[in-house]
């Protein structure tokens, strides 16, 4: 009944949308009306924080209103970051937490998301909130090897997730369902550094739904200087879990948390998710 009631919804929304599109007028309405959905920003505020996040969608405001209960765990472990560091933020989506760094520990920040449907709200919250200065966008995606392939992506919505650069396969391994894709260059961590003589961070973040294994093989050298690592795991998927592992280990580093919010717990699609924080022996 709740997706009959969806699709009539949208059916109808559809009629009015083409019905204003034909008038000027209509035209002039509907290009108001987006202006300023796009222009809505819910505040984000603690002792520690206070934070401001554009909400076009019910995604963005899901995402902004659970900042501080989905994922307590990658706050927790921002807060003890050294003032004043260098963190990378691989997969930055809409930037909650790349914004969350900046301001609460000073760092300098390097937002990596190539999303062209999140990078448009990446850099307004960046803007919004006064941190251009603190944050650098690094629009390419990362893997192992430098290739151009399809960035694959689930859905086109602002603020979406479950994409996978080079790859078919999705979060937990199974076939990735595609519904929009483009052909970008990609990169290893080690050679986008290199390449832009950008500084080695202190502090590494990657939660890219899918291929971090993948990242964290080409960051051979970047791993060197890193003291912890935050990185988006699904226990569902065996490979990759068993080369991050591997890899993280080689390089002297002790898995010493393991976590998931009570919230993500009870999500059937992201129940096997789990965020691994790693140190530096």
């Amino acid at each position: 009944m709740k997706e009959l009631i969806k699709k009539f919804l949208n059916y109808i929304i559809k009629l009015i949308v083409n019905l204003f599109n034909t008038f000027n007028i209509g035209r002039y309405i509907l290009d108001k009306i987006n202006s300023n959905i796009y222009k809505v920003s819910i505040p984000v505020k603690n002792e520690k924080v206070n934070l401001k996040f554009y909400s076009p969608n019910r995604l963005n405001y899901f995402r902004i209103n659970t900042f501080f209960s989905k994922e307590p765990e990658t706050l927790g472990w921002i807060d003890q970051f050294e003032s004043d560091s260098v963190f990378f933020d691989v997969g930055a989506n809409i930037g909650l937490y790349s914004c969350y760094a900046a301001k609460k520990k000073n760092c300098k920040v390097f937002s990596f998301e190539p999303s062209v449907f999140n990078l448009d709200l990446l850099a307004k919250n960046i803007h919004l909130n006064s941190l251009s200065k603190k944050i650098v966008i690094v629009p390419n995606p990362l893997t192992n090897i430098n290739k151009i392939s399809e960035f694959n992506m689930s859905t086109i919505e602002a603020g979406g997730a479950l994409s996978t650069f080079g790859e078919t396969y999705t979060h937990d391994g199974t076939e990735i369902e595609k519904s929009f894709n483009y052909n970008v260059p990609g990169t290893t961590l080690d050679e986008t550094i290199s390449f832009f003589k950008l500084p080695q961070p202190k502090y590494l973040k990657i939660d890219v739904d899918g291929i971090e294994h993948l990242i964290i093989e080409g960051a051979d050298q970047t791993l060197n200087s890193v003291q912890s690592i935050l990185v988006e795991v699904n226990d569902k998927f065996k490979l990759q879990n068993d080369k991050i592992n591997k890899k993280l280990t080689e390089k002297g580093f002790e898995m010493r948390e393991k976590k998931q919010s009570e919230l993500l717990s009870k999500t059937e699609q992201v129940k096997d998710v789990f965020n691994q924080i790693w140190y530096k022996k």
